[in-house]
């Protein structure tokens, strides 16, 4: 099997690659003046394109959404129709279909919710699609998947579903593809994935461990981002961990992975990966990045359990280009004292970096530190309206605080959280 896909990724990487070269050709002098040629004409044919009103599609679906909801059904009508109609595209998908379900009705519900803003929905699918050139879909892919939801979507709303409803959701979705075939093209210079060969296993606890991976190939990311991450167990499973580390000179990076579930990657990665396997890593992404050009915000930092992946990255960034008027809080949060991992004490830290100040913070006591809901620990502390502030960790942590910093006037622009999804 692991031949096979490789053998599909090498086909598609070629083709990459010979598309990237038809399209410097045809920016060359050449190349550039024959196609503007070509073009002159039958741009006096073609109508203006309207920018895409999303308003409106947003409220024909949402009117109509009990009756495609819940997701469930329509995801599994969606996935039967295109299996059966083109069996070759189930390679792209892990041989467990329950977490690519849960990521498409996270989609699903993005799209509806966001739809009013059509520029926010266009920059996260451009990311997406650059991201997804790792599975190998390509445009013809895209086409099979708009005829399958129009099917599942008859099928699962049944007689009272209506021409009107489906253009919208046709709409909707073609302009959510359209950004991630702009983001795939815009990627077509890097690799699809990177491979990377394990140089370290060290296992923390019976659930956790931190590994240190080496890229074949140099891998271009920012201190605070993350990477989707595939192992060799398990065809074309993929799941997100933040880099642990910021850019290094060797190129080494460092992940933190909690086994979340059994048979997943997790499980995969913590107890079934050792030194010398090789994994992919697709393209880095997120925005809990460092602004080279603001070092005026005093920062809140906040890492909930193996949050502290992004956090630790950031503050060997900080540590690096220190600014010295830059004032550094860091809580630390724990459900338990015996979940702590990798971080030194606080005291330690606090020697380490004589301009952070932490506190510790423990859901479920007796330990070290402040015991209570990270949220309220953390509001308690004071006003953080004028800080820049990043929060990573399980959702279940930081999702109230996020919302609590927003409620407490943090405007949005400063609240820096990639809302990884839950990881098995």
């Amino acid at each position: 099997m692991n031949t096979v896909n490789d053998t599909y990724h090498s086909l598609l990487a070629r083709h990459d690659a010979m598309r990237l070269r038809r399209r410097l050709f045809s920016s060359s002098g050449a190349g550039r003046q024959a196609a503007e040629g070509a073009g002159a004409e039958g741009a006096t044919e073609a109508a203006p394109q309207q920018p895409y009103d999303g308003a409106a599609d947003q409220r024909v679906i949402t009117d109509h959404l009990e009756l495609v909801t819940p997701f469930e059904d329509l995801i599994g009508h969606l996935y039967d129709a295109m299996f059966a109609h083109w069996p070759f595209l189930r390679r792209l998908f892990p041989e467990s279909m329950e977490f690519q379900r849960k990521r498409l009705e996270a989609a699903f519900r993005y799209l509806i919710e966001n739809l009013h803003d059509p520029d926010a929905v266009a920059a996260t699918f451009t990311r997406l699609g650059r991201d997804h050139r790792k599975l190998g879909v390509r445009p013809a892919h895209y086409r099979a998947f708009e005829a399958s939801l129009c099917e599942a979507l008859r099928r699962t709303a049944g007689p009272r579903w209506n021409e009107g409803m489906e253009r919208a959701w046709v709409r909707m979705l073609r302009f959510a593809v359209a950004a991630m075939v702009e983001g795939a093209e815009a990627a077509l210079g890097e690799p699809a994935a990177w491979h990377a060969t394990v140089t370290g296993h060290d296992l923390r606890r019976a659930d956790l461990a931190v590994l240190r991976v080496r890229p074949h190939e140099p891998y271009p990311y920012r201190a605070g981002q993350y990477a989707s991450v595939a192992s060799p167990h398990l065809s074309q499973a993929w799941r997100q961990y933040s880099i642990a580390c910021a850019p290094r000179p060797d190129g080494e990076l460092e992940f933190h992975v909690k086994l979340t579930g059994r048979g997943g990657v997790s499980e995969a990665l913590v107890a079934r990966t050792r030194v010398g396997d090789v994994l992919r890593l697709g393209p880095p992404g997120g925005t809990m990045t460092l602004d080279d050009d603001d070092p005026a915000h005093d920062l809140l930092l906040v890492a909930g359990d193996t949050g502290w992946a992004a956090v630790k990255a950031l503050l060997q960034e900080l540590a690096a280009h220190r600014v010295a008027q830059r004032d550094v809080h860091l809580f630390l949060g724990v459900r338990h004292p015996s979940a702590l991992y990798d971080t030194e004490s606080p005291a330690e830290l606090r020697r380490r970096y004589p301009w952070l100040r932490v506190t510790q913070v423990i859901g479920e006591g007796p330990g070290p530190g402040e015991f209570g809901a990270l949220a309220d620990v953390v509001a308690g502390h004071g006003d953080w309206s004028r800080r820049l502030a990043f929060v990573s960790g399980p959702p279940a942590m930081t999702a109230p605080l996020v919302a609590r910093l927003a409620a407490d006037g943090v405007p949005a622009g400063r609240i820096r959280h990639d809302p990884l999804p839950d990881r098995a």
